[in-house]
């Protein structure tokens, strides 16, 4: 018996199960893993202009101005990267802030978070400007097999109809090859004063 033809009981569902499906698609239907990143990005950038990190017996403090900037800048990522999650329309602009954001952190935050962002910040950046949504399966099989149908039907009534078939209101074609002939020397006797010259 193969996984293909098991039966899913719809009264008792697994709950990680459900939770890991509804999961699926909300990663599908959004720029996840460019919302994901920018928060990381974020994270460092807050974190280390508040911290009082140990260098053997020297501590490292930098709660000054830089520490507010910084602390701007890390909040704005992570919010960033959430309006990337929430709001798919305005992952353009979500994406060039972050890659803005990530770059002015260099100089204002600890050369952005001590490095620890800069990466993240950029390809986070780059993901959320690059994704859009995929096309419905249901428009894209529908719309291909009426294009599939129609083909075989437009060859048919190519092959069918005559090359020369009128429609009734163009009348008698007219035979205009005696006038086109006759403007043909006159436009080449206009032509050879000029090149006497």
């Amino acid at each position: 018996m193969s996984s293909a033809t098991v039966e899913t009981r719809t009264g008792h569902q697994n709950p990680i199960g459900w939770l890991w499906r509804h999961f699926r698609v909300f990663r599908r239907t959004r720029p996840f893993w460019g919302g994901l990143l920018a928060m990381i990005a974020g994270v460092p950038i807050l974190y280390f202009p508040y911290a009082h990190l140990a260098l053997g017996s020297v501590t490292i403090a930098m709660s000054t101005t830089a520490g507010a900037g910084s602390m701007i800048i890390g909040i704005l990522m992570i919010i960033l990267g959430l309006t990337g999650w929430f709001q798919p329309a305005v992952r353009f602009f979500a994406g060039i802030a972050t890659i803005l954001l990530t770059l002015v952190s260099i100089p204002v935050s600890n050369l952005a978070g001590f490095g620890m962002a800069l990466l993240p910040g950029l390809i986070g950046g780059g993901l959320l400007v690059s994704w859009a949504p995929l096309p419905e399966p249901e428009v894209a099989v529908a719309k291909s097999t009426v294009a599939a149908a129609a083909e075989p039907a437009v060859a048919e009534t190519a092959a069918t109809e005559a090359p020369t078939a009128k429609l009734p209101a163009q009348g008698e074609p007219k035979e205009q090859a005696p006038a086109a002939e006759a403007a043909i020397p006159q436009q080449a006797a206009a032509a050879d004063p000029e090149e006497a010259r």
